[in-house]
């Protein structure tokens, strides 16, 4: 499968994600342990958060900061898991009430940050949740649920993780990503392949270049943009394709791993769709390139 026809910025935003109830219930005992106040969010309830910042990160991008109502509280996510957000911004129903819009997104912080929980949101023209986000004042709420849990993190399972990212598909590479960097015990060495419409687009650009930085001997990145006329830019150009695969990500292997996160669209040319639209957690069958270049289903996570 070619990726020829595909530009690689103008993705649309897709992340679903669905809850594990046992997995989730199963680390809110395990952060219980490690912390003597309640988790800031509950998996089996949704609780409505505070925004208390915005960051501007590009013209349509932005981290928003909400605080639990217990400054001390932590997430109570594992890695790697997600959150739902729910507002009542859907079409008009008879009584003239608004339906619900539930959205996953994987936070940007730290499960151990007290306070509060960040997401890095791109806003597009027809996203109902990014465009209400967007709209919220500092002092406005927003409901939300979980950790909802897509994989635990094993350290050492791998010698080798590849990441394959599309813009806000960042987030949760950054969790493992983060997760494997602070554990001084863990060896397993991470390649990113992030893409992305423009160089300014390029979420956290500063910080993931600090990760690099700071620890060159256990992970690397990799940056694609759809165009650019910056006559230095030293990453690649136009689409992701078999060659950058081959040069950027582990080969097949029982000692290796690929996570894909992006819009549906990128999951078709890398890996083969999710699966049921309505099972947002189903891996579906492995396609694409990553399966014409010989990686099996248990080598490769779709988020």
């Amino acid at each position: 499968m070619s990726l020829a026809y595909m530009r690689v910025g103008r993705w649309p935003l897709a992340a679903g994600l669905a809850a594990s109830a046992a997995a989730a219930a199963y680390h809110r005992s395990s952060a219980a342990a490690a912390s003597t106040c309640e988790p800031g969010i509950d998996p089996n309830k949704w609780t409505a958060l505070t925004l208390s910042k915005v960051t501007t990160l590009s013209p349509n991008t932005a981290i928003y900061r909400f605080a639990y109502a217990d400054p001390s509280a932590e997430s109570g996510m594992m890695v790697a898991s997600c959150l739902l957000t729910k507002a009542a911004i859907g079409s008009e129903k008879p009584d003239g009430s608004r339906a619900n819009v539930i959205r996953p997104y994987t936070p940007i912080s730290r499960p151990s940050v007290t306070g509060y929980l960040e997401l890095a949101v791109k806003t597009y023209p027809e996203g109902k949740m990014s465009q209400h986000m967007a709209s919220l004042k500092e002092g406005d709420t927003l409901d939300f649920k979980g950790p909802i849990v897509k994989l635990p993190y094993e350290p050492n399972g791998h010698k080798f993780i590849g990441m394959v990212a599309g813009g806000t598909g960042i987030a949760p590479m950054l969790q493992v990503i983060d997760e494997i960097l602070a554990n001084p015990t863990d060896g397993t060495k991470v390649s990113l392949l992030f893409a992305n419409q423009s160089e300014g687009d390029i979420l956290m650009k500063k910080e993931i270049d600090a990760r690099a930085a700071a620890h060159s001997d256990q992970f690397t990145v990799h940056y694609v943009v759809d165009k650019t006329e910056n006559a230095a830019w030293k990453g690649g150009v136009g689409y992701i394709n078999e060659p950058m695969l081959k040069e950027h990500m582990p080969t097949p292997s029982d000692e290796s791993m690929i996570y894909v996160c992006g819009p549906p669209p990128m999951y078709k040319a890398i890996c083969g769709a999710k699966g049921v639209k309505g099972d947002p957690k189903a891996q579906g069958d492995l396609g694409g390139l990553l399966k014409e270049m010989g990686y099996n289903a248990a080598q490769v996570f779709k988020f």
